[in-house]
């Protein structure tokens, strides 16, 4: 279905993408292995579950795809919306650290790695969401889900702002992902290397 969607990024344009995303990754693996490592074993002993949470989202063409990040809640079977906000009573205190930090996004750089994702690019949805878009909107689904963009950088105090509203899944749906989509088509219609490395650059400096 999304297959036939047509490209914005041209060939030389995906393929420097993907080769700065496989030198970028491996380089960023290496360095942060041991510290993902001691993150996961904390995140283990604080959760009582896997110190990693592993989650189908929908990926590049509208491919499903499993990504990795650390564990920062404890599950709670009576809690059943993906919406999360700062007050949710399932984050633990060392999950509030590692979130606070973006330290739980560490192990994407495997998701980077393998192809899954790009450092740069539109947040994966999880089901429901970005596959259900229509129209132009698909156009989203010709580039790789990123760890960080536009409209990561924007809501990058999302689950505060969501804490503060009376119904967070009807404002997120009503307000933020339609402003998301639109902040992600600009992206892939406006799309430069060097606007990546900015990205990339205003997301380090926190």
């Amino acid at each position: 279905m999304y297959g036939c969607e047509p490209l914005r990024l041209s060939r030389r344009e995906t393929a420097l993408k993907r080769g700065f995303d496989v030198v970028g990754a491996s380089v960023g693996l290496a360095l942060t292995f041991w510290l993902i490592a001691l993150a996961w074993l904390a995140a283990r002993w604080d959760t009582g579950a896997s110190g990693l949470f592993v989650q189908e989202r929908v990926g590049r063409y509208g491919r499903l795809f499993r990504v990795i990040k650390l564990r920062t809640m404890r599950a709670d079977p009576a809690v059943d919306t993906t919406v999360t906000t700062s007050s949710d009573a399932r984050i633990t205190p060392l999950g509030h650290l590692l979130r606070r930090a973006k330290l739980d996004e560490l192990p994407q750089l495997i998701n980077v790695l393998k192809g899954d994702m790009s450092f740069v690019g539109p947040r994966p949805d999880v089901p429901g969401y970005a596959d259900a878009l229509v129209g132009e909107d698909r156009l989203i689904l010709t580039v790789r889900p990123g760890i960080t963009g536009p409209a990561t950088l924007k809501y990058r105090d999302e689950e505060r702002l969501l804490a503060e509203q009376d119904d967070p899944e009807r404002y997120n749906r009503e307000v933020i992902y339609p402003d998301k989509v639109r902040l992600n088509r600009e992206y892939v219609e406006q799309y430069s290397f060097l606007r990546d490395l900015g990205y990339i650059w205003r997301t380090l400096l926190g």
